[in-house]
């Protein structure tokens, strides 16, 4: 049985990737349009390529913030990836002035100057608690900034570069990934699929 995506383009790089790799678990994807569309789908997703407050300025200009925050606060399946996982919190440093969705209170904060910025490359996702979706893997990451610490009221596993950070949160049907499943082989495909079936049967 098919599931249907809803895909917020919040911009384009990674949009193409993001569907293609739904489409090999057998889903139909589209991209959002309306609000309604948010409020009503099934599943959504939320990727994210780009800077913190363009991002922002696209879901406002497009009507999306308050069907995106209400979706995300009562659990409803989402999946925000990337710099999707930091417009949950109200702010990011590099992006300065610019309102995240401010689900989650915090701010993503600018990798430390003594390692690579960006991060662009494989890392190891940790997984310290229990976890609905995520298992212990590698993942391929690309961000300059990260939330250095799990919020209250959430799960969430780690990764370590210049020092430990979020490397995804979940909560109910809820899940964020800082890294990019889509591009993480047969791990992130893995991941995906049980977010996907969490979406179909919850549990």
């Amino acid at each position: 049985m098919s599931a249907d995506v809803v895909i917020v383009p919040t911009g384009l790089a990674n949009t193409a990737s993001i569907v293609a790799a739904f489409r090999r678990l057998g889903a139909e994807t589209r991209l959002a349009e309306r609000a309604d569309e948010i409020s009503d789908a099934g599943a959504v997703v939320m990727p994210g390529v780009g800077a913190f407050g363009a991002a922002v300025e696209r879901i406002d200009a497009a009507g999306w913030r308050e069907p995106l925050t209400e979706r995300i606060a009562d659990g409803r399946p989402t999946l925000a990836v990337c710099l999707g996982l930091q417009l949950l919190f109200d702010e990011s440093e590099e992006s300065p002035g610019a309102s995240g969705l401010g689900v989650i209170p915090g701010t993503a904060t600018r990798l430390p100057d003594n390692v690579t910025v960006p991060q662009l490359g494989w890392n190891r996702v940790a997984v310290d608690t229990e976890s609905r979706f995520v298992e212990p893997g590698w993942a391929y990451f690309a961000n300059s900034y990260r939330v250095e610490s799990v919020p209250e009221g959430w799960e969430g596993t780690t990764a370590d570069h210049g020092g430990a950070f979020v490397s995804t949160i979940e909560r109910g049907d809820v899940l964020a990934c800082q890294f990019h499943p889509e591009l993480s082989g047969t791990w992130g495909s893995d991941l995906l699929r049980r977010w996907l079936d969490g979406t179909r049967g919850g549990s």
